[in-house]
């Protein structure tokens, strides 16, 4: 690929980011909370949720599609809880395994992280339910991630995982641009409906 295409698709994902973003921050805290747990809803119905007994999770800033609601459900369900930790100096994250929210204190971008000393790290992953964050996601599963590459290393080694993603309509893509080497999730739960996106060529899912 040339030089002067690579900075196109750049500057096209940095003016997307800069989209979503606005569009997050300006949603009224009311309908960001509707959304949310209509969103929770959906994703704590899925048969990959019930049946797994171990969940990755971010831990949500402000402007993304809540998550502490599932940490919550998830540890009262008895299920096993793992939050990620970016490791200093590189792009690459461990999941730490935590029993309560008291286990987390901002760490890198001021994002609530595990606390090590209180944590173990997870060292199998097996076929864990792994919900990523996104600004967007596409039909396909593909995603328009922050830019920094974590996520994108960390799905591609671990290919055993059921990779959801969690999404606000208002933020849902046609098709977003990827690469040969992009991961996409298996399924998209938004507020509204749930994509099974695991067929090559599209989405099958309840409207």
């Amino acid at each position: 690929m040339v030089q002067g295409v690579k900075t196109d698709i750049r500057e096209h994902k940095n003016k997307l980011r800069e989209k979503y973003k606005r569009i997050r921050r300006e949603m009224q805290s009311d309908v960001k909370k509707d959304r949310d747990d209509k969103i929770l809803s959906r994703l704590l119905s899925l048969p990959a949720y019930k049946s797994c007994d171990t969940v990755l999770t971010y831990v949500s800033t402000a402007i993304e599609v809540d998550t502490i609601g599932l940490i919550r459900q998830a540890l009262r369900d008895g299920k096993r809880v793992a939050v990620p930790k970016c490791i200093d100096g590189t792009r690459d994250m461990d999941f730490y395994v935590i029993s309560s929210l008291d286990d987390l204190e901002p760490g890198y971008f001021s994002v609530l992280e595990p606390v090590p000393k209180r944590c173990k790290v997870l060292r199998k992953f097996g076929s864990a339910f792994c919900v990523v964050p996104a600004l967007a996601y596409d039909r396909y599963g593909y995603r328009l991630g922050y830019g920094k590459g974590y996520y994108d290393r960390f799905l591609s080694a671990h290919k055993g995982l059921v990779r959801v993603g969690i999404e606000y309509c208002c933020c849902m893509e046609t098709e977003l641009l990827h690469g040969k080497f992009d991961v996409p999730v298996d399924i998209v739960v938004t507020e509204k409906y749930v994509k099974n996106c695991r067929k090559e060529h599209g989405c099958n899912g309840a409207e």
